[in-house]
């Protein structure tokens, strides 16, 4: 297993350029299966949960080509009976491929998806969407280990989620956009994520709208075609070179950051005491003093502060001046990574499940283990500021949202390499 061996930063200084955001590609490489043309992805990373994704749509038949940071996906003949268990139960993502395979053939057999374990991330919405879609859904055979067996092609109706989820609202879209009628949905999600896909499926020719709001209207249409598509770029890749050059006291161009995306991560760091200004093609970071904390921050559905920010928000408030509190309120098993944290001599105190309170202090490296993907990252900028030499181990969940997060921080000076750990 690969770790990562992370010397305290100089400040940080440089250009680095964002590549398409992995939010928006997982559902938008599932998307595919609602065309048999071919589509092309532009400008994606190479990162483990895109690899594991490719694969499941390479189980149900699609013909996948990766040509450097460009991926070809043609559906012309798929099987919806033939997904790959494995795979699936890797990455919660995968379940991004029901709606699109009930659009296409009426019927998908899928197993539970995976992913991080930072709570309890039920698809109980994504299954009550489509049954008001007119799909059956028999989920008794998941209880015997072998899957969900769901029949029916979306007709159209009339969806009220409960809480605004990104997954559900996305699934859904897919779902209605090849439907043989209208799709209406309430309480969306509004993540940019979510204007990406629609624009997407708009390309391939869907009839999306709304999307950005609480209220999606899809006009179904039983022919969609391939196209050329280049999604946004990463928000939370963004946010953690933020965080890096904040920490190190830095001085760093993101190029490709989308400013109107990131209000809320921009609002805290500057609160903190970086600078940050916003241009338009991307953001310059640089912080010439000792952060400050942050009175009180508190995870919530976009356009509030994004629950994958809050470990890498916590990781530069541990090395903050003052006392920060921090409250979760999307995953209850968020804060794993806060004990890893403390082996580096933060001072963290966890009220309840869902509220840290924050003592910044200065840092030393240790031996410590990346639990889930954001965790990783926030250890890694929590390194940085570190006297002394951090060993990170589980980079694996690191790589599943960032390529090769060691080679874009060296190349604006940092000082880390990854090493083999052999048994």
């Amino acid at each position: 297993m690969d770790a990562l061996v992370v010397t305290k930063a100089n400040k940080l200084s440089g250009k680095i350029k964002l590549k398409g955001a992995k939010n928006s590609i997982l559902p938008i490489i599932a998307a595919c299966v609602l065309t048999s043309d071919e589509v092309l992805i532009r400008d994606c990373p190479k990162l483990s949960d895109i690899s594991d994704m490719l694969g499941i749509m390479q189980s149900i038949g699609a013909k996948v080509q990766v040509n450097g940071d460009d991926i070809t996906i043609c559906c012309r003949q798929i099987n919806p009976h033939t997904i790959d268990r494995g795979l699936m139960s890797k990455i919660r993502s995968s379940i991004f491929i029901l709606g699109p395979l009930l659009a296409r053939c009426g019927e998908a057999n899928i197993f539970m998806p995976g992913g991080c374990e930072i709570g309890k991330r039920p698809i109980d919405l994504h299954l009550d969407g489509l049954r008001k879609l007119g799909v059956v859904v028999d989920e008794e055979c998941a209880e015997e280990n072998c899957g969900i067996v769901c029949k029916g092609t979306p007709k159209g109706g009339i969806v009220t989620l409960k809480y605004p989820s990104v997954g559900a609202t996305e699934n859904l879209m897919m779902a209605g956009a090849l439907s043989n009628g209208q799709t209406t949905i309430y309480g969306c999600a509004k993540e940019p994520e979510i204007v990406d896909l629609a624009a997407f499926l708009n390309t391939i020719g869907a009839r999306v709208y709304g999307a950005g709001s609480n209220l999606i209207v899809i006009d179904g249409k039983r022919c969609l075609h391939g196209a050329r598509y280049k999604p946004i770029t990463d928000r939370i890749a963004a946010g953690t070179y933020m965080a890096a050059a904040a920490v190190s006291g830095g001085d760093i161009y993101i190029e490709g950051a989308i400013g109107d995306h990131m209000d809320a991560t921009v609002y805290k760091f500057r609160a903190a005491g970086a600078h940050i200004i916003e241009e338009q093609r991307g953001i310059r970071v640089y912080c010439d003093n000792r952060l400050k904390a942050i009175k009180q921050t508190v995870t919530l559905p976009y356009p509030g502060f994004p629950t994958d920010m809050q470990p890498i928000l916590v990781a530069a408030l541990a090395t903050a001046k003052g006392k920060s509190v921090v409250t979760e309120t999307l995953f209850e098993n968020r804060f794993r990574f806060a004990y890893q944290l403390e082996r580096m001599g933060a001072d963290i105190v966890l009220d309840g499940d869902n509220t840290a309170i924050i003592k910044g202090q200065r840092l030393h490296g240790a031996d410590v283990y990346a639990q889930d993907l954001r965790g990783g990252a926030a250890l890694t900028v929590a390194a940085l500021a570190a006297d002394g030499i951090t060993l990170i181990n589980g980079v694996e969940h690191i790589d599943r949202g960032y390529e090769s997060l060691e080679n874009e921080l060296n190349s604006l000076g940092a000082n880390i390499s990854r090493i083999n750990k052999t048994d």
